[in-house]
């Protein structure tokens, strides 16, 4: 016998059924409440809706827990890399190496974009933020592919790998027309990742081959922002996907969603927190008591997060390999002590434990992409690239439910009550 809850309300009882996950999560079906009873529920931000039934990603925010189709992020980060992953994310399962191969090829040979989008590019002014820039232009590819718009599901991984590939070339090309640069064609020679660094860094008539070991670390943060659940962004691209929009307009709107500082600018906010606490030579002490006084309007950036109530499992990676990539290179940077001092000082303190404030992955990828000389307002354009897979196979299983509808969530109304109108010169 399947579970119910019972709801009672004005005298009368509704039998509402539970939904039970795969992993034991317990929920209450409300589509019929109603209906039933006149009743809308209410959660300001949907901090504890599920607003769908997913298969893609699995997060245990008390325990830390957090999982692509079953495998342990942790597990990927060592083993696996973005591609894989993003196949793994679409597709459901990791490739084997023929399926592999073919994936990455599909990517090589989608990498260029239409030679008509580069006049696109320079109509935009030379302080244009990136992001608008990937949004404008990823809606603009998919006016170059009139037949992918409408994508059978037969051509499904064509377009997954186009709309994967071509992204970062657009963002590669955003950051180069910014800086008053040529354009860098992408090579047949280097993987995705060391593709993404040569489009961005690699000058014309020089040998640059990027560094394999920030291409390692680059590597490894776009596989771990690759999904995240029903994070802002991602039930941004499943909303617009429910209305039957196509997957260009669909991600578009991921990165729109994805642009504001409390999601995908996170980490630019680590590094200009980091970079006041130095210029200004304010001790840790000094600062740590400003974030603990609520009045100050000084806050800890880069720790606690909206899911994890322990520590964020993609942080405690990332960290490793922030450590490991700049002693390898030598790279002395004043932030990572910094940010290391932060941390030990926090982890430390009653206050922060108390409240379960752990650093999250954001506090420490900022540091990686400054090694690799990424300017701040380039982050979120790679948490954008990193994303992309997470944003198709969402998309993918809205299309794909049979039972699916168009997204139209309800709100409780607080404005005015019914009033008759008045004419204009009758108001006073």
């Amino acid at each position: 016998m399947s579970a119910k809850a019972t709801l009672t309300y004005a005298g009368k009882t509704h039998e509402l059924p539970v939904i039970i996950g795969s992993e034991d999560e317990h929920a209450i079906d409300i589509m019929k409440l109603r209906a039933g009873s006149g009743l809308i529920t209410y959660d300001d931000g949907f901090g504890n809706t599920g607003s769908c039934a997913g298969g893609i990603t699995y997060i245990d925010g008390e325990n830390g827990i957090l999982r692509y189709r079953g495998y342990p992020i942790e597990q990927l980060a060592e083993h696996s890399d973005f591609v894989e992953a993003a196949y793994l994310l679409i597709f459901g399962e990791l490739p084997t190496q023929t399926e592999y191969q073919e994936f990455d090829d599909l990517l090589t040979d989608h990498m260029f974009i239409h030679e008509s989008m580069r006049s696109q590019f320079e109509s935009f002014p030379d302080d244009a933020p990136p992001m608008a820039i990937l949004s404008a232009m990823i809606n603009a590819a998919g006016c170059f592919e009139p037949a992918l718009r409408a994508v059978e599901e037969k051509r499904f991984k064509e377009s997954a790998a186009r709309l994967i590939s071509k992204t970062r070339t657009i963002a590669a090309a955003s950051y180069r027309i910014s800086q008053g640069l040529p354009m860098n064609y992408p090579r047949f020679d280097l993987p995705y990742t060391a593709n993404f660094l040569h489009m961005m860094f690699g000058m014309p008539n020089k040998d640059w081959t990027p560094d394999p070991d920030l291409v390692r670390a680059i590597d490894q943060i776009l596989l771990l922002h690759a999904d995240h659940e029903q994070n802002c962004s991602t039930s941004t691209v499943r909303m617009v996907g429910s209305g039957m929009a196509n997957l260009y307009a669909s991600c578009a709107a991921g990165v729109c969603a994805l642009w504001g500082p409390l999601h995908g600018g996170a980490n630019v906010a680590v590094i200009d927190m980091l970079t006041r606490i130095h210029e200004s030579g304010e001790s840790l002490d000094s600062f740590i008591a400003k974030v603990k006084d609520k009045s100050s309007g000084i806050r800890l950036m880069g720790f606690g997060h909206r899911v994890y109530k322990n520590f964020d499992p993609r942080a405690k990676i990332i960290k490793a390999s922030c450590d490991r990539v700049l002693d390898k290179l030598g790279i002395q940077d004043p932030l990572l002590e910094l940010a290391k001092k932060l941390e030990d000082v926090a982890l430390h303190d009653e206050y922060f434990i108390e409240r379960k404030l752990y650093p999250n992955c954001d506090f420490y990828s900022g540091i990686i992409m400054r090694a690799a000389n990424i300017p701040l307002n380039m982050f979120t354009v790679l948490f954008a690239i990193g994303r992309m897979p997470g944003w198709i196979a969402n998309w993918h299983e809205v299309r794909n439910n049979p039972n699916g509808r168009i997204y139209r969530p309800r709100q409780v109304y607080t404005g005015p009550t019914e009033r008759p109108y008045v004419p204009i010169e009758k108001r006073g």
